[in-house]
């Protein structure tokens, strides 16, 4: 049975004035972070943010190209598929396995990279900057955003270690003769998410550096500001051909995998993710209401609850990630979420993601004062649903964010 909860909504103006402001509507922003992000049991790990400016207009002219691109035919579509980078760059279908070893079919995907077309060349002109000038203070507090990042050590060692993990490192590819208007179009929306998602990470900030007082104040902020690693994805789930019939319907009788045939239950492993509101299109390509109320992206809540997350049409959603609930050592925690599937024949889902994340080479140390216990409990863990990994069996302290990516990638591919 799902239940009532309510993804909780956040104007963006309030959001910008809780960022500009130290005094009060921060410390009313500290207690919205905890309703959305924290552990306690009514919280989802969701917030919305509505009336972003342009938004709605630029989201109408991406999600339609969701299923433009994914009804190219397989030759055209073969062009922008780069299995050397293991389905991370360009077009994917069925490789990824969320939930046993079922190939994820029921949807496509498009990844890139919105802030850079080049991840290594972008890493490569940061550090040209650093060795032509020490005392650029702009270049210096990007470089210090991460101690780590000194860990490569010259411009062959990051090479080589592209040339090892493709999957992070390959350049963005662009169906530029068949959709040309699409690179455009998706860096905006892209860097739109982008820029939001820092200001809620400044947000998380002051709310865990309340909670936790040898925090570094702005952590998470400085990840998402100063790292060029971000993956985009614009998503298109596939109509069912045969639409299930389920007499049992909101019943106690349902199961987690009856909400999850469109896309498995997962938790993101990035810092934090952005996403759009889906659009729903028929058989003729025009723009629907969903026909199925019961269809759509659902979470399990801190206590077992299934609950199904309704975005507004103006709003941007943001989930945590387990990126972030390492970072906050736990004040900060990622629900598993999965996507059912629509129960009316020829009907696709649109929608898109922004993965904000560090980079490969940037720490996932905890807190000073926190343990491995406060960022995933035992209590947490029973709620899981069972195709999700536990957190403490993909990531121990001392890993890096690569490290950790691997070891998560691997659970799924």
């Amino acid at each position: 049975m799902t239940s009532n909860l309510e993804v909780i909504t956040i104007p963006y103006a309030d959001l910008l004035s809780a960022c500009q402001d130290d005094t009060s509507d921060a410390s009313n922003f500290d207690t919205l972070i905890e309703a959305s992000f924290g552990s306690l049991p009514t919280s989802l790990g969701i917030i919305a943010v509505t009336d972003v400016p342009a938004l709605p207009e630029l989201r109408l002219k991406l999600l339609p190209l969701a299923r433009k691109l994914a009804n190219l035919p397989q030759d055209q579509l073969d062009e922008i598929t780069d299995a050397n980078a293991q389905y991370q760059v360009g077009w994917s279908h069925g490789r990824e396995k969320l939930e046993g070893d079922k190939l994820d079919l029921g949807k496509g995907s498009f990844y890139f990279n919105p802030l850079t077309d080049n991840l290594v060349e972008s890493m490569l002109e940061r550090r040209q900057k650093k060795n032509n000038d020490e005392t650029d203070n702009n270049t210096t507090s990007v470089l210090k955003w991460d101690e780590s990042i000194d860990s490569i050590k010259s411009e062959e060692e990051l090479k080589k270690l592209a040339q090892s993990q493709p999957g992070f490192f390959a350049p963005n590819v662009w169906p530029t003769k068949t959709i040309p208007e699409l690179e455009t179009v998706a860096k905006e929306v892209g860097i739109l998410i982008h820029q939001v998602g820092i200001l809620i990470a400044k947000c998380c900030d002051s709310y865990v550096s309340a909670k936790c007082p040898r925090y570094d104040n702005h952590k998470l902020e400085n990840v998402l500001r100063h790292s060029k690693c971000c993956k985009a994805r614009l998503l298109h789930y596939f109509a069912s051909e045969t639409p299930k019939v389920n007499d049992e319907t909101g019943s106690n009788e349902e199961k987690d995998t009856d909400f999850s045939n469109w896309c498995g239950w997962h938790n993101d492993h990035g810092s934090l993710t952005g996403l759009l509101p889906a659009l729903y299109v028929n058989e003729r390509g025009e723009i629907i209401d969903c026909p199925d109320p019961k269809a759509g992206l659902y979470i399990k809540s801190r206590t077992g609850k299934l609950v199904h997350a309704k975005l507004p049409e103006n709003s941007l959603a943001f989930q945590v990630g387990e990126t972030m609930q390492i970072h906050t050592g736990g004040w900060l925690q990622a629900t598993p979420h999965a996507v059912r599937g629509c129960n009316v024949g020829n009907v696709t889902r649109e929608t898109f993601a922004v993965f904000m994340e560090p980079e490969y080479h940037s720490s996932m140390n905890l807190p000073d004062g926190r343990t491995v216990e406060d960022t995933q409990c035992i209590e947490a863990e029973k709620w899981l649903p069972g195709s999700v990994q536990t957190l403490r069996s993909r990531w121990k302290p001392g890993m890096n964010f690569g490290e950790f990516s691997d070891a998560t990638f691997s659970a799924f591919h």
